[in-house]
């Protein structure tokens, strides 16, 4: 009900007043407030017997009040509920593979799925099967996700996911070797993808390099704190994993002289810094295995336009359907 609405609890309360207090007859209260008979009458009604009673009536008594039934005798079991709940987390099973092994009508498992709000499958986590639980800071540069993706690097000629097997290790066996590996073979080295996605806007930065370490990583920190400031935002903290990079001193002198908070997910809990995992998946999806690079030269140049595609162009299911620069007001050039 909006404020303005003809009959808010406010002015329910002053039409039965008028009628109870005042004597003004219901016919003519309903005129006065352009409400039917039947719906100040009722109102009328529900002061009436709060006063006889001698209770003083407020705004609250005049809210609407609740269509549900007093019993329901035919309700789902509370111990039935439970247990659906309890195979859905655990097996991730649809009503009809539920409603088979409880015995139960797959009918009545999809009415409590609905009703706890786990209906869907995305409501779920994937790795615990327990509801998703989401958050999202109030304004860019409330809270930055920083992380690592880790990708073998692709051999001259393709690798082996567009070109088979066969032919992806003759490619990989003709490329240099970076260096030799511990057991004397071949090391064809990996890309570190290191990103920083920030938590409201979902907007993205990357950089390439060829190693995870401390310096490697407080670095790329200040690059994205100074790429976000130059479109207007200022960021005040930033959410890592509990890898080697973002315990060593480098990285918290960083984090000090940026003037950032530093917070860590818990252990073996990748679920709390789930936007930048999620970030890998599209990543990897829309550039590191969309098409066939022929060498990783190629593969890292197409990086920055894939970004740029991401932050201006792709719409973001999670934000509503729009690009996650539009989240970043009056930056110029936002559309282009």
């Amino acid at each position: 009900m909006h404020v303005n609405a003809a009959l808010t609890p406010k002015a329910r309360l002053q039409l039965a007043r008028l009628v109870v207090l005042n004597g003004v007859t219901v016919a003519d209260a309903a005129r006065r407030y352009q409400c039917a008979y039947p719906t100040a009458k009722r109102w009328v009604l529900r002061f009436r017997q709060l006063h006889e009673l001698g209770l003083p009536v407020t705004v609250a008594d005049m809210q609407d009040r609740s269509s549900r039934p007093r019993r329901q005798p035919a309700k789902t079991a509370q111990p039935l509920v439970r247990k659906i709940v309890h195979v859905r987390w655990k097996r991730r099973l649809g009503p009809v593979g539920i409603a088979n092994e409880l015995g139960v009508p797959a009918s009545t498992v999809h009415a409590v799925l609905k009703r706890c709000g786990i209906s869907r499958l995305s409501h779920l986590d994937r790795a615990t099967g327990e509801p998703v639980r989401r958050y999202e800071h109030a304004a860019p540069g409330d809270l930055l996700h920083q992380d690592v993706k880790k990708l073998g690097n692709i051999p001259d000629g393709g690798g082996w996911r567009f070109t088979g097997r066969a032919q992806g290790q003759r490619n990989r066996t003709a490329t240099p070797a970076t260096r030799r590996g511990k057991d004397g073979g071949k090391n064809y080295g990996h890309a570190y993808v290191h990103t920083v996605v920030d938590d409201h806007s979902r907007v993205a930065y990357a950089e390439i390099h060829d190693d995870e370490t401390g310096p490697t990583a407080a670095k790329v920190l200040r690059h994205a704190v100074l790429w976000f400031a130059a479109r207007g935002i200022t960021v005040q903290r930033v959410l890592t994993d509990n890898g080697s990079c973002y315990r060593s001193k480098l990285w918290r002198e960083q984090c000090s002289d940026l003037d950032l908070t530093h917070k860590r997910t818990r252990p073996y809990r990748p679920q709390t810094n789930g936007k930048v995992e999620r970030f890998h998946r599209t990543m990897t999806a829309g550039w590191a295995f969309r098409r066939l690079y022929l060498s990783e030269t190629a593969r890292r140049k197409a990086l920055p336009a894939w970004i740029h595609e991401y932050n201006h162009h792709r719409l973001h299911t999670a934000i509503g359907q729009v690009p996650p620069i539009t989240r970043l007001t009056n930056l110029a050039g936002q559309y282009s």
